[in-house]
């Protein structure tokens, strides 16, 4: 990656020491999860990501869903390329054609309660939840994850 390249990287991506990714409910090329993994990808060639993770099971339904290397989206955002057109590559990469498929893939997304998710997630978030969120907080949906800890919620 030119230095160039490197530099509009940067000024894109945000540091996740001190900011937090997009909320996984945030929608990018028409698709939930899209603006988180994006966010994430940018931080990690940034070197900014702190404790996030590129391409982690939340990134994967989205890359399992589109039919999307999460490796080759990534040489994508290495570009440098804005929102705007990583939408498009969304779009344009997807081997989601159906707008319908795509609505119900998002509301199934939004509406994911942890005891839905494969039997690995469950026991991970089984640790996780009571660790990271406030006893007074109630987790319905496995978005309310991110968004509870990083305070949107």
């Amino acid at each position: 990656m030119s230095t160039e390249t490197k530099n509009k990287v940067a000024a894109l991506a945000k540091d996740l020491s001190k900011d937090f990714p997009r909320s996984p409910r945030t929608t990018l090329g028409g698709y939930v999860v899209a603006a988180r993994a994006l966010d994430k990808c940018r931080a990690v060639l940034a070197g900014t990501n702190d404790e996030y993770h590129f391409n982690c099971p939340l990134d994967n339904f989205f890359f399992d869903f589109t039919g999307i290397d999460g490796e080759v989206f990534k040489e994508f955002v290495a570009t440098g390329a804005d929102d705007d057109a990583v939408a498009a590559w969304i779009q344009e990469n997807s081997k989601v054609e159906d707008k319908r498929e795509i609505i119900a893939w998002n509301n199934k997304m939004r509406g994911l309660r942890p005891s839905e998710m494969p039997i690995e997630l469950q026991e991970f978030l089984e640790g996780y939840i009571p660790e990271f969120i406030p006893a007074n907080k109630i987790v319905y949906v496995w978005f309310d994850v991110y968004d509870i800890e990083e305070k949107r919620i």
